[in-house]
């Protein structure tokens, strides 16, 4: 059971995107970074807002090809990547990998040199996770969620307290 349990950790796990140490993944050799929008840098359907214009023209400026990958409708992406200019994928089908592998080509990047950065176990990290990318899981900004993201999110509690318990513990 706890080796089926492991498939679904991330390889890290923030409280917000402002924890993230960038200057650290680049460092490491990360050139790509891969986002999901709702709940991981806004709340659900909130445009991009002063700060995370800021995040992510402080990204680019380190050197990090930025791209946005959500399930989401166009619209939806258009407008909030209107100030933000980033490449994007809407209607990605994530946790199928398509998209994921399809947005590093488009970055140029490597799977060995990209992370993906979201707010979901089952859909952005294990997407992540099938398709290579190193991953980072940040809490959902939000807690009011669509019916479907809240019984995820139950199943991903159970997940999460192992993780949490099997780090604590050093493993």
């Amino acid at each position: 059971m706890m080796k089926l349990i492991r498939k679904f950790y991330p390889d890290a796990r923030q409280n917000s995107i402002y924890e993230v140490d960038f200057n650290g993944l680049y460092k490491k050799g990360m050139r790509g970074l891969i986002f999901d929008i709702d709940n991981t840098l806004v709340p659900h359907g909130a445009d991009a807002d002063e700060r995370i214009e800021k995040l992510f023209s402080e990204l680019k400026r380190m050197g990090f090809k930025t791209f946005l990958l959500s399930n989401n409708k166009l619209e939806r992406v258009k407008r909030f990547n209107k100030n933000i200019r980033s490449l994007y994928i809407y209607k990605a089908g994530k946790p199928k990998t398509a998209n994921y592998l399809k947005a590093i080509r488009m970055m140029g990047t490597k799977k060995e040199t990209t992370v993906f950065i979201g707010d979901q176990l089952f859909t952005d990290i294990l997407g992540a996770k099938r398709a290579g990318i190193s991953n980072i899981l940040l809490n959902p900004i939000d807690k009011k969620e669509e019916i479907q993201i809240v019984l995820k999110r139950y199943l991903e509690k159970i997940v999460l307290n192992a993780y949490e318990k099997e780090r604590k513990a050093g493993n």
